[in-house]
């Protein structure tokens, strides 16, 4: 009857209604045989049994179901489908780990719970016991990777270092977080795939994460054209081109000249957007558009592979004679980055300050005497 009107009550009853009858059904039939059917002793115990263990089962399944019902409940407080979404992510991821820890102790407790149902069964539980010590080392040692896979998957979602939904680079493919459990987490690849990797990796192996923090991002497209590219004119082409765009969330746009060496110049474009599969299509959409104005606005930009063709002459140059002396060029004494000037003087100095230096122009009895 709430659920009629009540959003968390509809959630409630979807959840627990099978293994709520379940166990409502199985203890009314407990209780029916028990008190009104006259049944043999041996019989008694084995249908006592037998009744038991089905209603500790049914009783795990309500239980688990009502872990799923709070952590539905919790998780609906954070949404994961806005924008700046980091903290509920987190708080999914740590709810999620939760609930599959509790489900995992309920059932051990459960397990626990039927076996000391058995009769004799304390007086084996005392002599296992005993030797739980040795055990314990030795299954320490046969299951040391699995355990080491726990205890990261515990770490990961709590340490705040990987959320669900997280975009990463792993194994040089990018992708996002599809699920975080104690043993492996599952990464969702760009194109469909399904890259599943052990809980240890991300705890043992450097990793990107893209939304750290925060789902913005800047990305760069490069450019190797002619040294006669007016990069003015496609600055100006840049800021058109994103301006009527929805792909760019207006923090930053750059076009630099990075380097000018060889037979290209470099060109830089820096762009930002929202999220990384934003980026990677606003990436995609200005480079097509520069593409175009390149060829069509300043085809002399495009790159080019340049070669000098010399013909031989017919006679060998003169040579001149040995013994004739060539008049000395001028020396040409340009400042350098250490001396020449007041500035480069300056810098050197940082660098000799701590030593003697001889100023040979103030002593000049120090030099040899020319031959």
């Amino acid at each position: 009857m709430v659920g009629k009107r009540r959003a968390w009550a509809r959630v409630l009853v979807q959840l627990i209604r099978v293994p709520f009858r379940m166990t409502v059904l199985i203890g009314a039939l407990w209780l029916a045989v028990a008190g009104y059917l006259d049944v043999p002793a041996d019989f008694d115990v084995l249908l006592g049994f037998i009744f038991r263990t089905l209603f500790i089962g049914s009783g795990t399944w309500l239980l688990c179901a009502v872990l799923y019902y709070a952590e539905e409940i919790a998780a609906n407080r954070y949404r994961i489908d806005v924008r700046d979404n980091r903290v509920a992510r987190r708080v999914r991821t740590q709810l999620r780990m939760l609930r599959r820890i509790g489900v995992v102790v309920i059932i051990i407790c459960a397990i626990g719970t039927v076996l000391l149902s058995i009769p004799g069964a304390a007086t084996v539980g005392a002599s296992l016991f005993a030797s739980a010590g040795l055990l314990s080392v030795v299954a320490g040692l046969a299951a040391q990777s699995t355990l080491a896979n726990i205890f990261a998957g515990m770490q990961l979602a709590f340490n705040n270092a990987l959320r669900v939904d997280d975009v990463v680079i792993v194994e040089e493919e990018w992708g996002k977080i599809e699920e975080i459990t104690l043993t492996y987490i599952v990464v969702h690849i760009w194109d469909d795939r399904r890259m599943v990797l052990p809980s240890t990796y991300f705890t043992t192996t450097p990793f990107q994460n893209w939304t750290r923090h925060n789902s913005e991002l800047l990305g760069q497209i490069d450019f190797d054209l002619d040294w006669r590219v007016n990069p003015a004119a496609m600055r100006e082409e840049l800021n058109r081109v994103v301006a009527q765009t929805d792909l760019w969330d207006g923090r930053a746009v750059v076009l630099q000249v990075t380097d000018a060496v060889g037979g290209y110049v470099r060109v830089r474009v820096l762009v930002t957007a929202q999220d990384a599969p934003t980026l990677f299509d606003l990436r995609c959409f200005v480079r097509e558009n520069l593409i175009d104005w390149v060829n069509a606005e300043n085809p002399d930009a495009l790159p080019l592979n340049r070669v000098e063709v010399r013909q031989q002459p017919d006679t060998p140059p003169v040579r001149p004679s040995s013994h004739a002396r060539k008049p000395a060029r001028p020396v040409i004494e340009a400042p350098g980055l250490f001396s020449g000037n007041d500035g480069g003087k300056e810098r050197a100095q940082h660098f000799t300050e701590s030593i003697t230096v001889q100023d040979w122009e103030d002593a000049p009895e120090a030099l040899p005497a020319p031959r």
